[in-house]
């Protein structure tokens, strides 16, 4: 069972051949994103994105590391401290499809 305002996807967007792993959305249209390239010389990523009108992300201000472990703790960091300093609240959070993002 998914926590509400969580939704799983089968497919989320892909960036600079990074995969959407995990997505998590404020009230504020700004967000945080985890991708996975298994190609890349650093394969994970954590990005933050502003979302338009139209839906359209812009992804900026990407860490690159090797490890899902890194990429979870700074996702769940960046995301913390936003919270903290905009006190803005979670409206959506997306997941990827089912064992692909542990």
């Amino acid at each position: 069972m998914l926590a509400r305002g969580t939704e799983r996807r089968d497919l989320l967007e892909t960036v600079q051949g990074y995969v959407i792993l995990k997505a998590a959305t404020f009230e504020t249209g700004h967000g945080f994103a985890l991708g996975h390239n298994p190609g890349a010389p650093s394969p994970f990523v954590t990005w933050q994105f502003t979302k338009g009108e139209n839906g359209h992300r812009d992804y900026y201000w990407g860490r690159y590391g090797t490890s899902q472990a890194w990429a979870q703790r700074d996702f769940d960091r960046r995301v913390d401290d936003y919270q903290q300093l905009y006190h803005a609240a979670v409206k959506h959070t997306e997941l990827g499809p089912e064992g692909v993002y542990r």
